[in-house]
């Protein structure tokens, strides 16, 4: 890469930064795991060019790699521990889970996409990030096997928040997701798990594809 090229990737990404924080992402934590992971590793294509700017983008499949700002705003509503067990449902491109991978000691992650869980799984090697495990496989089911999870964050819109998702949790966990009945109107809302229930709270508007039952025929 020529000189040039390399200081117009590095104020791409500083702008890329100052655009995270000006949408709220204020977390330094958060900033600093998307500053390690480059977002311009999990967008191939057409769309390479524009993987610093904030707005989702096609991948394969017919699913988008979610805009960095809500990448941000949910990594930073989860509040995730070192210590912490994360599950993610809805691998993608891998770009959250990456990110996530740098907050947790482990990330599991599901996709009904063979596709996107081999492609992000030969990704995450190539990276050498050792503390994802990729899984494809039915996410609205989540991982029964290695539950309970410290955190869980479900990158699909269902109409409520699982029943089996929710099962999944700690005592003490915290679960982000967008909700809503349609493509059009749906929230990102944080659920934390009570001794006596669960505690809902709405964050803001969002729009992603629906959560969808069941394995993908690609």
């Amino acid at each position: 890469m020529s000189k040039e090229a390399q200081e117009n990737l590095a104020e791409r990404k500083m702008r890329f930064l100052f655009a995270l924080r000006s949408k709220g992402v204020t977390d330094a934590r958060t900033l600093s795991a998307m500053e390690t992971i480059d977002r311009g590793r999990f967008v191939r294509g057409l769309f390479a060019e524009r993987a610093y700017e904030d707005m989702p983008l096609p991948i394969a499949c017919g699913q988008t790699i979610s805009q960095p700002s809500v990448v941000g705003l949910m990594t930073q509503a989860l509040k995730v521990g070192p210590r912490d067990t994360v599950l993610e449902i809805g691998t993608g491109s891998g770009y959250q889970a990456a990110v996530l991978s740098q907050l947790a000691r482990r990330v599991y992650t599901v996709d009904r996409h063979r596709r996107l869980a081999r492609d992000s799984e030969a990704l995450f090697a190539a990276l050498s990030i050792p503390n994802i495990v990729t899984i494809a496989g039915d996410g609205s089911r989540g991982l029964p096997d290695q539950a309970p999870f410290d955190r869980i964050i479900v990158t699909a819109a269902a109409e409520d928040p699982p029943g089996p998702l929710l099962a999944q949790l700690k005592i003490g966990g915290i679960m982000v997701l967008p909700v809503g009945q349609s493509d059009t109107v749906q929230s990102l809302i944080r659920v934390q798990r009570l001794e006596s229930g669960f505690d809902y709270e709405e964050l803001r508007p969002v729009r992603f594809v629906p959560l969808v039952e069941g394995m993908a025929s690609d």
